[in-house]
């Protein structure tokens, strides 16, 4: 992947983590305003995922997405949210990044 391609993603990723702490947001005391302003970031940022798409194909780009906001997600909701992960749970992330790691460089790796 390019480096433009690295800035979609980091924007499309601050877009959909927008979006969570605004659904988030949203949870803890529903509004239409809220409710308008998630749907429109989360618009935004599938807007960004279709031109990634179109450039760099649907597996790398929704799985290298997909991994990054798993992780940002998680660091906000416990880091601002004081929700927890139990052990599997944890355990399950770890293994999601894995996967997705595996997924992305596993043509590298075996040289294609």
């Amino acid at each position: 992947m390019s480096f433009w391609g690295l800035v979609q993603i980091g924007v499309s990723t601050a877009i959909f983590l927008l979006a969570a702490t605004a659904a988030k947001q949203w949870g803890l005391a529903p509004s239409l305003g809220k409710l308008i302003w998630t749907l429109a970031l989360y618009t935004l940022g599938n807007l960004v995922m279709l031109r990634l798409i179109r450039e760099f194909g649907m597996s790398i780009s929704l799985s290298l997405s997909a991994v990054i906001q798993l992780v940002a997600v998680n660091v906000i909701a416990l880091a601002f949210y004081a929700e927890k992960l139990n052990t599997l749970q944890g355990a399950g992330v770890a293994l999601a990044v894995v996967s997705v790691a595996l997924i992305t460089l596993g043509p590298y790796l075996q040289g294609r």
